[in-house]
């Protein structure tokens, strides 16, 4: 595929998951610019995901440092969220280039994000599927999430973040996006801070997850099926 048609193609992509996006919004009767798209590249090549700025698309995602640290380096005028699991090891190199964490999921994570004190939003990934494959915190555990975190002065809390299971039908992911819109403002009286942002919302899924409140998205699939060897 040549360049012009590489560009063209995600162009036609955009455009299409815009339309959906802006429906969403308007039947949950929220403006569009309360949603922000983060494309994960992980499965495409520096090629595909350099053109996404461009296009209209700045935030990017990835969910294993060492791809963050090229892509970053190849793009620089991206804008990069972190969607995976970090190595207490890795925080150093990968915290700088980010402008917002999805994924914290543990104390002994929190505690070593406090003292590199980040300067950046964290979102608490919530295992609200309750899946054993997934990782993140049990909901159950909110009290003690919410009364631990919230003396740590160098972790910036801005919001939460769950994946919701698989389904071939949108709808039964509603009940997790709910849920975690509740911990949420469940939290917030527990830290006694505003936690504005929700993260939820995958490509089988995201109209759902933005009509609950989502206020960013991660969309791979929907974008990039097919370019996964470009």
């Amino acid at each position: 595929m040549t360049d012009d048609e590489l560009r063209k193609l995600l162009g036609e992509r955009i455009a299409s998951v815009e339309v959906r996006v802006t429906a969403a919004c308007q039947r949950a009767g929220r403006l569009r610019n309360s949603v922000t798209i983060v494309a994960i590249t992980k499965t495409v090549s520096v090629r595909v995901a350099e053109l996404l700025p461009e296009l209209g698309l700045p935030n990017l995602g990835e969910n294993r440092p060492q791809e963050l640290w090229k892509k970053a380096a190849a793009i620089p005028g991206a804008i990069w969220h972190f969607t995976g699991h970090l190595q207490r090891n890795k925080i150093e190199q990968t915290l700088p280039l980010i402008s917002m964490m999805h994924t914290l999921d543990s104390f002994r994570l929190a505690k070593s994000i406090d003292d590199f004190n980040a300067s950046i939003p964290i979102l608490l990934e919530m295992n609200c599927s309750r899946e054993s494959t997934k990782g993140g915190f049990a909901p159950e555990d909110l009290r003690v999430i919410g009364d631990t975190l919230m003396p740590l002065e160098g972790l910036m809390i801005a919001g939460l973040m769950t994946m919701a299971a698989h389904s071939d039908d949108p709808e039964v992911c509603r009940s997790t996006f709910v849920e975690l819109r509740n911990l949420k403002d469940r939290l917030e009286r527990i830290m006694q801070r505003e936690l504005p942002e929700l993260s939820m919302g995958m490509t089988n899924d995201f109209e759902i997850a933005i009509e609950e409140g989502a206020t960013f998205i991660r969309l791979g699939t929907v974008l990039f099926q097919g370019l996964e060897a470009e």
